[in-house]
């Protein structure tokens, strides 16, 4: 008895016949889609395009490339930031002292290319350096002392917002073409210091997700104890997040310095609650343990898109902060409603919390 061709039993079930490559391509394009809805960042990255449209769409200016280069060097101080507070979060602590220590760190690169002469490349290594001691600082106090990370940070918070008018009772202003690049040059139309952002975000990024040590960062925070039973150099993990935030701080200090072409006293206000709103609503979790770095970028840029765009429509002054406060508090409100959906429907809620599932997490 003749077989049937497997052609002929696939068309008899209905099945018809394959073609060939366009099955596994169709695939594959539906588990891109697919990992695209299920990543937490996406709602962030869609209110940015869906903010910047609106803005674009009641102002034509605001999508000029010059604007578009002004956005990317406000985007670069914010998002930098955020990235250095986005790592002391995820260990479960917290840095209030980064706007003032940024804009300390304006002052001290200033002062030491224009008073002392240091030359250009060097005073930023050492404004780096600076702000990365400054970290260590901190670190060293909240793993040796057991002093809470909100109050030694607020204790740099104010001592910063004094030392810098003390080293800068006046403007000092910057004349190295070098220095003043930083905010105004670009390379391919991209401001050298969204570059920098991107270098850092990109370190950054790679450290936390494809590293042991960055996963044992995320598994400080999301249970301490845990951690240190299991191996993790707890105290190292948490010395690296803040001095990483420190790092961070000397960054932005020399781009905001080279963006006012002076070293101003008091010239970063309020950056730090900009940097833990931009990681908290990326999706960095205030209890520590996760976050990921494409969502802290993300919710800064959407910070950074809402404030220039309210200007650029001339929306008052006075409703600028509530219109921005609102949209943040109906961001965050959005996401855990959308975290809670996905843990009661059985998909993957959130961000992993610690390493992954069936990666080990050992000492580094």
């Amino acid at each position: 008895m003749a077989q049937a061709s497997p052609v002929a039993v696939g068309q008899a079930d209905g099945e018809g016949p394959k073609s060939n490559g366009e099955e596994p391509v169709r695939s594959s394009g539906l588990r891109l889609a697919a990992r695209l809805a299920d990543s937490p960042e996406i709602g962030i990255i869609v209110a940015v395009i869906a903010a910047f449209a609106i803005f674009t769409a009641i102002n034509p200016l605001f999508g000029s490339i010059s604007e578009l280069q002004n956005l990317g060097v406000d985007l670069a101080g914010f998002g930098i930031l955020a990235v250095g507070e986005a790592f002391t979060i995820i260990t479960g602590g917290i840095d209030l002292s980064v706007g003032s220590l940024s804009a300390l760190c304006v002052v001290v690169s200033a002062w030491l290319n224009v008073t002392q002469h240091v030359p250009v490349l060097l005073a930023f290594v050492l404004t780096v350096l600076f702000g990365a001691a400054v970290g260590l600082h901190h670190a060293f106090w909240i793993t040796r002392f057991g002093v809470p990370p909100f109050i030694i940070t607020l204790v740099t918070f104010i001592f910063a917002a004094g030392a810098d008018e003390a080293i800068a009772q006046s403007p000092i202003p910057i004349s190295s073409p070098t220095f003043l690049a930083v905010a105004t040059s670009t390379v391919g139309g991209v401001p050298i210091a969204v570059i920098i952002l991107v270098v850092i975000a990109l370190l950054a990024w790679f450290f936390l997700e494809r590293t042991y040590a960055g996963r044992q960062v995320y598994a400080v925070g999301g249970n301490r104890e845990a951690a240190r039973l299991a191996g993790i150099p707890t105290n190292r993990r948490i010395v690296l997040a803040y001095v990483v935030s420190g790092g961070c701080s000397g960054f932005v200090g020399i781009i905001v310095a080279s963006h006012l072409t002076s070293g101003t006293a008091d010239s970063v206000t309020g950056y730090e609650l900009i940097a833990i709103a931009s990681a908290v609503i990326g999706g960095v979790s205030l209890i520590g343990g996760q976050g990921r770095i494409v969502g802290v970028v993300a919710g800064a840029a959407l910070l950074v898109v809402l404030e220039q765009g309210l200007v650029a429509v001339n929306v008052n002054a006075y409703y600028q902060s509530m219109v921005v406060g609102f949209v943040l508090f109906v961001a965050v409100v959005a996401d855990r409603l959308r975290v809670q959906h996905r843990e009661r429907t059985g998909g993957r809620g959130g961000i992993e919390r610690g390493g992954r599932p069936g990666r080990r997490v050992g000492r580094a």
